[in-house]
């Protein structure tokens, strides 16, 4: 379990995992969608329903979620606080708090189920059209298949930084908002140095093995839908158009 990330895929064979990571795109989607729509606190009462019964279904324990909560809620938070100043107060702030919460639970779900190759192995099958256009969908796929296999490696970076500026004195809460932005710059420029040299490291190591990218390039495990993905898709469908049917009564 400690060796886990953040972000990182987390084995299992549940039947969340086993689905086609089309259809988690999808249902991912179409939840922020509905999320994101005016809703009453009932509706929000079964979105909050929905994504912890996924979560249940795949197997992976709730510590892990709770570290990436843990993590990001401070955030949250003040992200939230942005609303009170509007014409929505509170309710607004509490409204945009929970929105937040669900998206980061369900968006990490999404990652904690599927590979990096697959993830990005379905963005590229969804795009495959644009490719009539000449959009370089080939290209987009390596380059979010390398952003989701480095997400877990900076974030473990980034609390170590944290950790070693924490050990020689400096207290991220105090002062005021100023003062605790300056003291994220000591995080942020080992942050980036880092991410350069990284990147540097991965060009050199694809150019001296002769990479070459596009649609020429074979899978060894190609992506094929199963009778659960169907079954799957039914059920995101009748969800996301149950969901429209109660905003349009509301």
């Amino acid at each position: 379990m400690k060796q886990i990330r953040i972000g990182q895929y987390y084995p299992a064979e549940s039947l969340i995992h086993k689905l086609d990571p089309r259809v988690k795109l999808l249902a991912l989607i179409l939840y922020l969608v509905l999320l994101f729509l005016q809703m009453d606190v009932a509706f929000y009462g079964l979105m909050t329903c929905s994504v912890i019964l996924v979560w249940g279904l795949s197997d992976i324990p709730a510590s892990l979620m709770s570290k990436t909560l843990r993590k990001v809620i401070p955030l949250l938070i003040f992200t939230s606080l942005f609303v009170l100043l509007t014409e929505d107060g509170l309710v607004g702030s509490m409204q945009l708090f929970v929105r937040l919460v669900l998206t980061v639970i369900s968006s990490t779900s999404l990652v904690l189920t599927t590979t990096p190759n697959d993830l990005a192995d379905g963005i590229a099958k969804a795009l495959r059209p644009l490719n009539k256009i000449g959009v370089p969908v080939a290209e987009l796929s390596l380059i979010l298949s390398i952003v989701f296999r480095f997400i877990p490696i900076f974030m473990e970076e980034l609390d170590k930084i944290r950790k070693a500026q924490m050990a020689r004195g400096v207290d991220f809460g105090e002062g005021n908002l100023i003062e605790k932005a300056q003291k994220l710059v000591p995080i942020l420029v080992p942050l980036f140095v880092s991410s350069i040299r990284r990147a540097n490291e991965l060009a050199t190591a694809m150019e001296a093995r002769c990479y070459q990218g596009g649609e020429k390039r074979t899978k060894m495990k190609p992506l094929q839908y199963q009778y659960r993905d169907y079954v799957a898709y039914a059920i995101i469908l009748c969800y996301f158009i149950f969901g429209i049917i109660v905003k349009i009564g509301a």
